[in-house]
């Protein structure tokens, strides 16, 4: 894997300049979501967006397609700046979007429809992108009587049947199965590399590395909060890609270690560049919004250190996820959790058990509580937010609307939702505090104030 550079060469279909997006909280507050990004996608490619939640991949695919608007910069189709959705792109999105009270056929031929195409040439060109994903002899069906899978094929024909310049696809495998995933991962390389599809390139969104890796020409790595281009690497691999290669290991490894390495490397550049003036300026606290809580179970990151222990306290994450029959992605959020709470290191593709990890993992039941207590209090800062708020209220109650409406000047309001739901159960696993879903209530629980 190397930097990519332009090939001047092949037309460019879809281009942004210094696309910079951001959102208004309920209070009127800025969310920047996409930060000064440049990219180019080009005939003849697939493009792979990669990016941990928050990274602004789906805003930025929705930029790019002319769907939403950004707040600053541009985005050109073919060189002309889009002012409207693009007339060249084609979406194919993870929740398959279909009408479940038309047929097959008729949620295939909708796309065609609404660009004022006849009906004679819609149904012809409509039974023909069916038969090429696969679908032949389900036309008549309705999506309720289709698999997963099957309805995720209608979703390919519906965009496939405008033959666009470029095939735009959120998350698109994310909500199926894994074996009907890989499935039709290999039927899309398939029909591109026959020339078979009628799309010049492709875009992807994406969280999952191998799949990137087993797509994309070029990978595009976004950093989170706000999305920045982190890294721009092109894949030199032919097609089919064979996951058990060392090649496609190194790259799993080489993408894993921009993923995760990313605020160390930039802490350690900052340093250096800094000197000895860096120590004089303090260091801004990590707080819930610039410190999210990773999407992680306590068992579950328990579950992490002891198989890490396991294999001797250091492993590489791809080794460890072939132990567990995962894919490197799926531990990211129990690696980025290890590591916030100081029970695990990582450097590059590789994670090592802290002596703090090494004491939780050992301890029973009733002593692990304790120390996740101490560790979470202190280091997560949600959790630490919630158990401050409530040590200081006279009654040692509040709300949970308090904790949303600050999460909300940094998250949207699913997101919002979600960290706090996190912060639940990790303080209820802790005894920091109780939470009552009927009033929405926490309360703090005795001698939590000593875990600060």
């Amino acid at each position: 894997m190397t930097t990519a550079t332009p090939d001047p060469t092949r037309s460019t279909i879809v281009a942004a300049d210094g696309v910079t997006k951001t959102f208004s909280t309920p209070d009127g507050r800025a969310l920047p979501v996409l930060d000064d990004i440049d990219m180019r996608l080009d005939e003849g490619e697939i493009v792979a967006l990669l990016g941990k939640s928050g990274s602004g991949k789906s805003t930025l695919l929705r930029c790019l397609a002319g769907l939403i608007a950004p707040s600053s910069g541009t985005v050109a189709y073919r060189g002309a700046p889009l002012t409207a959705a693009s007339p060249g792109v084609a979406m194919v999105f993870q929740s398959f979007a279909l009408l479940p009270w038309l047929t097959v056929q008729q949620n295939v031929e909708l796309s065609l429809q609404a660009r004022g195409v006849g009906e004679v040439e819609r149904r012809e060109r409509a039974l023909k992108a069916i038969d090429l994903i696969g679908l032949d002899g389900f036309e008549g069906a309705y999506p309720k009587e289709l698999s997963g899978g099957m309805r995720q094929r209608v979703g390919f024909a519906r965009a496939l049947v405008v033959e666009p310049d470029a095939l735009f696809m959120d998350e698109p495998f994310s909500a199926l199965d894994v074996l009907t995933a890989e499935n039709l991962r290999n039927e899309l390389v398939g029909l591109w590399e026959g020339h078979e599809a009628p799309v010049k390139s492709v875009l992807i969104v994406t969280h999952n590395i191998e799949e990137a890796v087993l797509l994309a020409d070029r990978i595009l790595v976004l950093s989170a909060n706000p999305g920045r281009i982190r890294a721009e690497l092109k894949v030199d691999l032919a097609r089919p890609r064979d996951r058990r290669t060392p090649q496609f290991e190194a790259l799993v490894d080489t993408v894993y270690g921009i993923l995760t390495g990313r605020e160390e490397r930039e802490e350690r550049e900052a340093a250096a560049a800094a000197g000895a003036a860096e120590a004089a300026v303090p260091r801004q606290a990590a707080t819930p919004i610039t410190t999210p809580l990773p999407q992680a179970s306590v068992g579950g990151l328990a579950g992490l250190l002891e198989i890490l222990l396991s294999m001797g306290g250091e492993e590489g994450l791809a080794e460890i996820a072939d132990e567990l029959n995962f894919e490197v992605d799926d531990l990211l959020p129990l690696v980025d959790a290890a590591v916030l709470l100081g029970f695990a290191n990582t450097a590059g593709a590789r994670i090592a058990i802290t002596e703090a990890g090494r004491e939780f993992t050992a301890a029973d039941i009733l002593t692990s509580k304790p120390l996740f207590a101490r560790n979470a209090a202190r280091r997560a800062p949600l959790v630490r937010a919630v158990v401050q708020a409530l040590a200081a209220t006279e009654g040692h109650k509040l709300r949970e609307d308090l904790f949303l409406d600050l999460l909300r000047r940094g998250f949207d309001g699913d997101e919002a939702r979600r960290q706090l739901d996190i912060a639940i159960v990790w303080g209820r696993y802790g005894e920091l505090y109780d939470y009552d879903a009927d009033d929405g209530e926490f309360v703090l629980e005795p001698g939590a104030e000593a875990a600060l």
